[in-house]
């Protein structure tokens, strides 16, 4: 097993990886911004290292600084947890340039994957399903215009180096589609220095359903269950369960194939996720994306399987084999994550600020995963997620009651947050039916 670990990240998943880190017996390594100097995670580490002030740009996304740390700490290996540098390829080069072990998928298979046209133009290849879309990106409005004509209106018009449910747009119509061309290339350039636009068939009523694939060290690539994460504001997830209730047995063993073909296809190795759009009217589903690291909403996948995906992590870039046996694995019952943000909780606006009173609910099939404690500060240099709940039972009913009374049990006061929210998604009949999609915010508000 790799002895000494930096985690290149901060809040509840620096948190969480530094937790099973520690539980094996690793040197756990926690780097931070002066802003994050007093969070929980820098505290647990072993040891931690200042890299730089509160801008990601000159910490947390800093490759310089990061590398400075793990070469004066005498780190082994380096796990980015999600976003920042994740899913950067230069970065995982530059890591294993550097003589470090890097905890997650090759670089080759990020930068296949990181261009949503080529991803998409690899999966057809492979033999997963795509919706209709353009193979390359659209040079100019008219280009644009002309695709959108072939694929038929509505149109989703999306930034090719985008992710996270950022620079993303809808067009009804040609009229739509000029108006969102020119802001979604804006935003793409602004964001991603890359203002590469593609098109794609936009479903009015769609399901967004994932599959957790982990490619093994002898070159398997596995398909842990789907997650179903329809509960979105602004194309970004707030409530995650798994199984999803929309899909059937012989459902799930269709995409589950597809999301092994997928991983298979780059020569996936490590832990990712295999994003898909389902049609609940036809029962059709098409590739989003694949994201390639961990995901926030990995723990439902975790106690549905019973495994720890960061242990799984760390065996595979040691290239051990993994702590259960592949073709015994099977879940049980139903898991639910609500992502606990800072944020108000109708018009979904951030809303950072000093946490006055933060008590976690307790009990069986309650976990929180946390990036705060009483007396920290939520400040507006990051994303807004404090912690996520999740919650276990034997099936979906049990969770959803289970994940009422632990959202009634957590006490917390201070920044803006959206638990009032779930308590209202709880006991919403739309939720409860399993029969919803993402539009299912926008009936709630």
């Amino acid at each position: 097993m790799i002895e000494s670990l930096l985690v290149a990240n901060r809040g509840e998943i620096a948190r969480r990886i530094i937790r099973t880190a520690r539980r094996l017996g690793v040197r756990a390594i926690a780097v931070h911004s002066e802003a994050d100097a007093d969070l929980p995670f820098v505290a647990e580490a072993d040891e931690a290292v200042c890299v730089g002030p509160a801008n990601p740009a000159q910490s947390y996304r800093n490759t310089e600084a990061i590398l400075a740390a793990a070469r004066s700490t005498g780190a082994q290996a380096i796990h980015p947890g999600y976003g920042f540098l994740s899913e950067n390829a230069d970065f995982a080069r530059t890591v294993e340039a550097s003589g470090l072990i890097w905890v997650g998928p090759g670089a080759d298979a990020i930068s296949a994957m990181g261009d949503k046209i080529n991803a998409r133009n690899l999966m057809a290849a492979a033999g997963v399903p795509v919706a209709a879309g353009t193979t390359e990106p659209a040079a100019d409005l008219a280009a644009a215009v002309a695709a959108a004509a072939e694929i038929g209106y509505p149109v989703m018009v999306k930034a090719a180096a985008g992710g996270g449910g950022m620079g993303m747009g809808v067009a009804v119509d040609e009229a739509a589609l000029r108006t969102e061309y020119d802001k979604v290339r804006a935003f793409a350039e602004r964001m991603f220095g890359d203002g590469s636009v593609l098109l794609e068939r936009y479903f009015p009523r769609v399901r967004h359903v994932e599959v957790q694939i982990l490619g093994l060290a002898d070159g398997r690539v596995l398909a842990l269950g789907e997650r179903e994460c329809s509960v979105q504001r602004r194309n970004q997830k707030l409530v995650e369960e798994s199984p999803s209730p929309a899909v059937s047995p012989e459902l799930r063993s269709r995409l589950l194939a597809a999301a092994v073909r997928a991983g298979e296809a780059v020569d996936y190795r490590n832990a990712g996720t295999v994003e898909c759009l389902l049609d609940p009217a036809t029962g059709e589903f098409f590739f989003l994306e694949m994201n390639t690291r961990l995901q926030v909403e990995h723990p439902v996948t975790e106690l549905v399987h019973g495994i720890d995906l960061v242990e799984e992590q760390l065996r595979v870039a040691a290239g051990l084999a993994p702590s259960f046996d592949p073709d015994a694995l099977t879940s049980r019952g139903h898991a639910i994550e609500l992502r606990v943000n800072a944020e108000d909780p109708k018009r979904f606006l951030p809303g950072p600020g000093t946490i006055k009173t933060w008590v976690e609910p307790t009990g069986e099939g309650v976990r929180v995963d946390s990036g705060y404690v009483e007396g920290n500060t939520v400040t507006p240099f990051y994303d807004s997620l404090m912690a996520k709940l999740i919650v276990h039972a034997a099936d979906r009913s049990e969770a959803i009651a289970r994940a009422r009374a632990a959202v009634a049990a957590f006490h917390l006061s201070g920044p803006k947050n959206n638990l009032p929210f779930f308590a209202d998604l709880l006991e919403n009949q739309e939720f409860l039916s399993g029969d919803y999609d993402t539009s299912i915010v926008s009936h709630l508000r």
